[in-house]
């Protein structure tokens, strides 16, 4: 039996954001925000590992596309999620 790689948080994190960032640039915006809210989910609910993973990974990878392709940010952005890009922008001095 071959040994299976389980992807860390982190990776699950990132191919969730590319996913999202996919169906961003595909215009599928409701599955696109199906997956923003998956990501709100897994941060309000999941442990401090999960929301470290969804905060440095997915929400700086996401909000950073949309950044470079002119997206409003808030319109996409669940409440949480758009609080920590806040929290982002502000700790980095931009």
């Amino acid at each position: 039996m071959k040994n299976k790689v389980i992807p860390n948080i982190y990776q699950q994190a990132q191919k969730l954001a590319t996913l999202t960032k996919e169906f961003i640039l595909a215009g599928n915006i409701a599955k696109a925000k199906s997956c923003l809210q998956k990501a709100e989910d897994i941060f309000k609910l999941g442990s401090t590992e999960m929301k470290n993973a969804i905060v440095n990974v997915y929400v700086f990878s996401v909000t950073l596309f949309m950044e470079m392709h002119h997206y409003n940010i808030k319109q996409f952005l669940p409440k949480s999620l758009h609080s920590e890009y806040q929290k982002q922008i502000y700790s980095s001095g931009i």
